[in-house]
């Protein structure tokens, strides 16, 4: 009998609530039955605090040597402090696909049932390049990036995604109404691709359209292939359509690593207190697993959160219940049998 496979796997518990969620999301995945390796690092200002870096070399390491990492949220300081710790991420491991699919959970009433949507974001270049200076006092530069290779190597993950799990429409957002060269490269990389993919219906839509259209009738999309700074605002767009940054997963994926996070705050207010909810990050790794083959593994966890999910009895506040992480956890334990 063949000896099973342990998963060595870079944890990154964040700050606020990170270490919280974290914990009862390692609970889950340690009682699937498949065997884990942690190796835990801090990131942010507590590493900072510790090692003088904000992501300490030993933790580049680690991700470089596994391949594979669970991130739970680590505070961006805004309009000043560190860079987004999980833009360099990105960008050091060229993690180039921001991966968020978007489902109702069974149970929560929202004011759009039954919303199944793919949203596929490039990652590491346009508005995000992190190109920018002061030209003179008072006018600041930023550089949008587009390349044909960024664009296309998206542009080819969301299809062969598509065609691969019987997706059967793309969307490319853009602004090339405006930005005709930037966003023109997008759409011609997009459409090169489109043409390889003939079973799969291919469109395009205006940025400011496409979040009017989302909130008239999201049903009209199915996966939807955009820019970095416009994946960014409809990915969290869309989550406001199922219930929140609470409840959706994100990864992100490179030709030979994937980092999968919790893409909510960090939520000091309430840290330390039990009561943040661990779903985002629970549906994260339900992708993790699925990426390492596992699954069985993936399969039972999203049965289990949609059990309890839709028995609606130990469910955290922020979706109407009353139970903390650990006891949501508990319950999901529970529902695995």
């Amino acid at each position: 009998m063949a000896e099973t496979k342990t998963h060595k796997v870079t944890l990154i518990p964040g700050d606020g609530i990170g270490p919280e969620v974290t914990q009862a999301v390692v609970r889950i995945l340690e009682a699937t039955g498949v065997k884990w390796e942690w190796e835990r690092y801090a990131a942010g200002a507590e590493a900072f605090e510790v090692f003088g870096e904000y992501i300490p070399s030993a933790l580049y390491e680690s991700i470089e040597r596994n391949k594979v990492a669970l991130k739970g949220p680590v505070t961006t300081p805004v309009g000043s402090g560190f860079k987004s710790i999980n833009v360099t991420l990105r960008k050091k491991f060229d993690l180039f696909a921001n991966f968020r699919p978007i489902r109702n959970l069974p149970g929560l009433e929202t004011k759009y049932p039954n919303v199944d949507l793919i949203i596929i974001r490039e990652n590491t270049e346009g508005a995000y390049a992190g190109l920018e200076h002061e030209v003179i006092p008072g006018v600041v530069e930023s550089i949008k990036v587009i390349t044909e290779k960024g664009s296309t190597r998206i542009a080819k993950f969301a299809f062969e995604y598509a065609r691969k799990h019987g997706r059967k429409k793309i969307h490319s957002i853009h602004k090339a109404n405006i930005m005709k060269l930037s966003d023109g490269l997008f759409l011609r990389c997009a459409r090169k691709v489109a043409e390889d993919f003939p079973d799969i219906t291919y469109g395009e839509h205006i940025i400011d359209n496409t979040c009017m259209q989302l909130v008239m009738n999201p049903y009209q999309y199915d996966t939807m292939l955009l820019e970095n700074l416009y994946g960014d605002i409809v990915s969290d767009l869309c989550a406001g359509l199922i219930g929140g940054l609470g409840l959706v997963p994100g990864a992100n994926l490179g030709h030979d690593c994937a980092i999968f996070e919790a893409v909510h705050g960090s939520a000091p207010d309430i840290a330390g207190k039990d009561i943040a909810n661990p779903t985002a990050l629970l549906q994260s790794a339900i992708l993790m697993l699925r990426h390492l083959d596992e699954e069985a593994a993936a399969d039972r966890v999203q049965k289990a959160l949609e059990t309890v999910y839709a028995e609606g009895k130990t469910l955290t506040r922020d979706v109407g219940g009353h139970a903390g992480t650990s006891q949501f956890a508990d319950a999901i334990l529970a529902a695995m049998g």
